[in-house]
């Protein structure tokens, strides 16, 4: 067994769509970044890489490279489970937190976890993400952006 733990987090800027966990969201601005912003998948991402021992998601998909601008991140992910597969390995569980003040996720909250369930292919049992908001306080709090932390426990990977 093998745990990983991934950090994201971007602005919120006007004129991109709102995408976490890969449902688009309404809201009237969405996150900035050089792929499409998902800090879910990107804090997903980088907590399974952390457990395999291969660095972040920088290393593996650089902003400096202009084939990856607008990327999917469904797809930087459904990479990172190719790899983790690679190595022997399998996902255990997922528990992530998503901290944003607005706009309000709990509706959403069910088909996050699905989607999520669906892309790491695991029972919706073994994802757990948590909404939280800052409660007002700092850059987050402020409604500047958002940020996500993801925990991962991956079993059977090879060394």
């Amino acid at each position: 067994m093998r745990v990983g733990q991934g950090f994201d987090s971007h602005r919120l800027v006007e004129g991109r769509p709102l995408v976490l966990a890969g449902e688009r969201i309404p809201h009237s601005r969405g996150l900035e970044g050089h792929s499409d912003g998902d800090v879910v998948l990107h804090a997903v991402a980088d907590a399974i890489l952390g457990a395999l021992g291969e660095g972040d998601l920088g290393r593996h998909f650089p902003s400096s490279d202009p084939g990856l601008k607008g990327m999917d991140s469904r797809q930087l992910l459904a990479r990172v489970v190719d790899l983790m597969a690679e190595r022997g390995g399998a996902l255990a569980n997922l528990d992530c937190t998503l901290i944003a003040e607005a706009p309000r996720l709990a509706g959403h909250q069910a088909v996050m976890e699905k989607n999520l369930a669906d892309l790491l292919s695991v029972p919706t049992g073994r994802v757990n993400l948590k909404l939280k908001s800052a409660d007002g306080m700092g850059a987050l709090g402020r409604e500047e952006g958002m940020a996500a932390l993801a925990v991962v426990l991956v079993e059977g990977v090879e060394s």
